[in-house]
């Protein structure tokens, strides 16, 4: 198992896991890429390498266009709003599963409370729960605003705490990008980065998450210790 040096499982203390979507559970890759692409041709934008879009996975939409093509806050909103154009029917079904993780979130759900914690929009993110048969799994979801509000992870974070009465020190937040690290720390909460999905290994790294798991095979053992009833 690629566990950070500094912290090995030492017996389960957490109920309660919190699951980053985008990199993490589905690889979004063609539907975002493709729904990025409707928007920069909409704005006359010409993208030369579209394999950097990648980038895009994991980051609140409108600050991912504000800082690749240097757009105001207002372009950006409007670059948002053509991607849903493509997103919304389309792009959002056009990505897969990671092997392995329906049937971690269908044992793990049978003994521990889990949750979503997404910057995509709830909307959306419901809608792909229920497209791949998870919807049942989950006690809450919780993302951004179809209005652009609460994009940040520390604040979906907080708000999934909030609303479920979650104690810090029982919660831990599983996800794939610096930002999941840095919006479970900012409420108290252990994170498991995992390194299967977007976040290049050196970003989860310099983020300093509790643990570290290279696939899903590596999570669902990490999780085997860390959950007091295990998976």
């Amino acid at each position: 198992m690629s566990l950070l040096d500094k912290n090995s499982p030492s017996g389960g203390q957490y109920r309660h896991v919190l699951y980053d979507l985008d990199g993490t559970i589905i690889d979004p890759v063609e539907g975002i890429t493709k729904s990025i692409l409707h928007a920069l041709h909409k704005l006359d934008i010409v993208e030369p390498e579209p394999d950097a879009l990648k980038d895009f996975i994991g980051p609140p939409l409108a600050a991912s266009f504000k800082r690749r093509y240097g757009l105001d806050d207002r372009l950006a909103w409007r670059a948002v709003e053509y991607y849903r154009e493509y997103f919304t029917d389309q792009g959002i079904y056009e990505n897969r599963l990671y092997p392995g993780i329906k049937e971690l979130l269908a044992r793990q759900a049978e003994k521990a409370a889990i949750y979503l914690a997404t910057s995509k929009p709830t909307l959306y993110a419901r809608r792909i729960l229920r497209h791949y048969g998870l919807h049942t799994l989950f006690r809450d979801v919780v993302g951004s605003r179809m209005d652009g509000g609460r994009t940040d992870k520390a604040d979906i974070v907080a708000m999934v705490m909030a609303k479920n009465g979650l104690g810090a020190d029982e919660t831990v937040m599983v996800g794939d990008r610096a930002y999941d690290v840095q919006g479970a720390r900012a409420n108290g909460v252990d994170a498991i980065a995992v390194a299967y999905g977007y976040g290049p290994l050196a970003e989860l790294r310099a983020a300093g998450p509790a643990w570290l798991a290279s696939s899903v095979a590596e999570l669902s053992n990490l999780l085997c210790q860390l959950l007091l009833d295990g998976v």
